[in-house]
């Protein structure tokens, strides 16, 4: 099943978009552009604002435009880094196992059922992003962060409504 939607022209705003459907139900909603932002903050705001008027804010909805990926790079990925990093999960996984069961541990052996837990769990999680690091065979020896960013947000509210979110929003 395809959701298809249409973009607005420059003097138009109203277009239909699709959203969840099924075969013998599909959404022919139609939208209007209530405002549009450089930011999404500035678009949350809005939400907010018509939210604290009773707006039934369930038919609204924040539409970036112009989207895009950017993928920031910081730094080289080697084994010795992912073996390093797959420790530091490791570890995180073995605290949190190692309290659960140690909860139930009698005396002062708790501290050694953590402990266990952490340097057992550290060393799989080494070897683990170790051997995954190695199985890439250098194809992607850098780590990154990636976002997803728009050129701008547009507020979108069901056409039906379009009028009520229209005065409460000049009202902001």
């Amino acid at each position: 099943m395809s959701h298809v939607s249409s973009q607005p022209s420059a003097t138009d705003t109203s277009f239909p978009t699709s959203g969840p459907s099924t075969p013998d139900q599909p959404d022919t909603r139609t939208s209007a552009v209530l405002r549009e932002f450089t930011d999404y903050n500035q678009a949350q705001r809005l939400v907010d604002s018509l939210s604290d008027d009773k707006f039934p804010v369930e038919h609204l909805r924040i539409v970036g435009l112009g989207v895009r990926t950017e993928e920031q790079i910081t730094g080289r990925m080697t084994k010795g880094r992912a073996a390093l990093a797959g420790a530091a999960g490791g570890a995180w996984f073995g605290v949190l196992f190692g309290v659960l069961i140690g909860l139930f541990a009698p005396g002062a052996i708790w501290l050694t059922v953590i402990l266990g837990s952490v340097a057992f769990a550290a060393f799989w999680g080494a070897a683990f992003g170790f051997v995954a690091h190695w199985a890439t065979r250098g194809k992607r020896d850098f780590a990154s962060i990636q976002t997803i960013k728009a050129d701008r947000y547009a507020v979108m509210v069901d056409a039906q409504y379009y009028t009520e979110a229209r005065n409460l929003a000049e009202k902001i």
